[in-house]
C-alpha cells in the first residue's frame, strides 16, 4: 500500500536546523519502509526565527546575498539578506501583505541581533544592540526594496529598536550633550534627549509576529523575556523603568501615541516592533498564518497520510501558535494522523494537545537520563532511529 508522509519539523535548538530534522526524519522513513512506496514531502518549518530568510527565501524561488553588518554586541558579522519577488508567493499570502508588490526583501533577526551570536556568558539585553537590523533595512532600502519582511524570533535584544534606528538617522544625546554612538540600553540612564530623523524612503515594514505581549509591565518585554536573555529577576523592574522613559521619548520624538506601547506583540524581541512602528510605521503580521500561507502547508497536510512533526523542546511556549503546534491542529480539522518527535516534552503541554487532537501521538527522541550535550550532539541519529521505530511499529509493511 503506498502512503505519502509530510515531514514538516521546526528547529532543534543548539542541535538541528528544521530542514536537517526534517532530512533527519525522512532516513528514518527509508530505513522503515526501504521497498514500499512511500512517499515525502519535506517541509521545514519556522516560527520568525532562526531559518525564517532561507527558508521563506527558497519556497519563493528567491536568492540570498550575505552583508557585513553589526552583531548584537557591536562585532562585524555575515548576515543574510533575502529577496524574493511578490509575484512568486501563493496567493494567500497577498492579504497578509497587502502593500507588498514587486521585490520583497527579507530580514531574519536571530541572524543579525540574535541569542546565536552571543557568548552565553556575555548574554545580557542591556549591552545588546539592534542596530545591525538597521543597516539591513538601509540595504534593502538601497536596492529598492519595495516592502520588507521581518522574523524577530530568537532575538538577544531588548533596545526598542533603538540601535536600528540610530542606523537609520536616529541620534541619542546624553546630558552632557554629547551623541551617543551606538547606544544600548546600558546608557539609557544618561540620555535626556532624541534627536535625528528617517531620512529614507522607506517602504512598508512588516513584523513576523506570534506573541500578544505589550511592551511594559508585568507581561511586557523585560518581564517576560528578558530573563532568557540574561536578565536577573532583580533587575527587571528597574529595566523595564528605563524602557517606560526611552518609549515615552521615542513617541514624542516622532509624535506619535504612548499608547503604542500596549499594542498586542510590541513587546516581541525586546520592542523592536515597537519601535519599527514608531518610527517607520511598522506593522504587524500573524507569523504563523503567513508561514501557513508562504509554505501552503493546508495543501500540504490535504494530501498526506501521515504527518510528522516536533521541535527541539516541545513546552507551554509551543502552544502559543509555533509551527509544530499550529500543523497538529490544521492535521486534526483535515482528519490526518499526526505524530510529534521533540527532543523533550513537556507533560502538560502534550496533555493540552491531545485534548485539542486525541488522535496524534507524542515520542521523545531523548533518554530521560541523557545529558543535555550529549542529546543535542546525538539528536539527529535520535530522531531518526525513533522515527523508524515508530514507523515500523504504527505502518509495518
Amino acid at each position: 500500500m503506498s502512503m505519502h508522509i509530510l515531514a514538516a519539523f521546526d528547529k532543534f535548538k543548539d542541535s538541528m536546523t528544521a530542514a536537517e530534522a526534517c532530512q533527519a526524519a525522512a532516513l528514518g522513513v527509508i530505513a522503515a519502509h526501504p521497498d514500499q512506496a512511500t512517499s515525502m514531502t519535506l517541509t521545514p518549518l519556522t516560527d520568525g526565527g532562526e531559518g525564517f530568510c532561507e527558508i521563506l527565501t527558497q519556497i519563493a524561488e528567491g536568492h540570498i546575498e550575505y552583508h557585513n553588518v553589526r552583531g548584537p554586541l557591536g562585532q562585524e558579522i555575515s548576515a543574510p539578506l533575502g529577496w524574493v519577488e511578490c509575484d512568486n508567493l501563493p496567493t494567500a499570502v497577498m492579504p497578509i501583505l497587502p502593500r507588498a508588490r514587486g521585490r520583497l526583501a527579507i530580514i531574519e533577526m536571530a541572524a543579525v541581533a540574535g541569542l546565536q551570536q552571543v557568548p552565553p556568558l556575555q548574554r545580557h539585553p542591556s549591552h545588546c544592540t539592534t542596530f545591525g537590523v538597521g543597516e539591513l533595512i538601509r540595504i534593502a532600502v538601497a536596492q529598492e526594496a519595495n516592502a520588507i519582511l521581518i522574523g524577530i524570533g530568537g532575538s538577544a535584544t531588548s533596545d526598542l529598536a533603538i540601535g536600528a534606528l540610530e542606523a537609520l538617522g536616529l541620534a541619542c544625546v546624553a546630558g552632557n550633550g554629547k551623541t551617543q554612538p551606538r547606544t544600548t540600553p546600558e546608557q539609557w540612564p544618561f540620555l535626556t534627549q532624541i534627536s535625528g530623523k528617517i531620512e529614507l524612503n522607506i517602504p512598508p515594514i512588516y513584523i513576523a509576529c506570534d506573541v500578544e505581549n505589550p511592551l511594559l509591565g508585568p507581561l511586557g518585554a523585560a518581564a517576560s523575556y528578558g530573563p532568557q536573555k540574561g536578565l536577573k529577576p532583580e533587575e527587571v523592574s528597574a529595566f523595564d523603568q528605563q524602557a517606560t522613559r526611552m518609549a515615552a521619548m521615542l513617541c514624542d520624538h516622532f509624535k506619535r501615541p504612548h499608547t503604542l506601547t500596549q499594542l498586542a506583540g510590541s513587546g516581541a524581541a525586546g520592542g523592536i516592533g515597537f519601535g519599527l512602528k514608531v518610527a517607520c510605521q511598522a506593522e504587524f503580521v500573524p507569523g504563523f498564518a503567513l508561514v501557513n500561507a508562504w509554505l501552503e502547508l493546508e495543501h500540504r497536510i490535504a494530501e498526506a497520510d501521515l504527518i510528522l512533526t516536533g521541535e527541539g523542546k516541545f513546552d507551554q511556549s509551543s502552544l502559543a501558535g509555533k509551527g509544530p503546534y499550529a500543523l497538529i491542529a490544521q492535521a486534526h480539522k483535515s482528519n490526518t494522523r499526526s505524530l510529534l518527535l521533540a527532543g523533550t516534552i513537556e507533560p502538560i503541554a502534550a496533555e493540552q494537545v491531545q485534548k485539542l487532537n486525541p488522535g496524534c501521538a507524542f515520542y521523545s527522541i531523548t533518554a530521560a537520563d541523557c545529558p543535555l550535550e550529549k542529546a543535542l550532539f546525538e539528536a539527529p541519529q535520535n530522531l531518526q532511529q525513533k522515527v523508524t521505530e515508530v514507523i515500523q511499529h504504527c505502518y509495518p509493511r
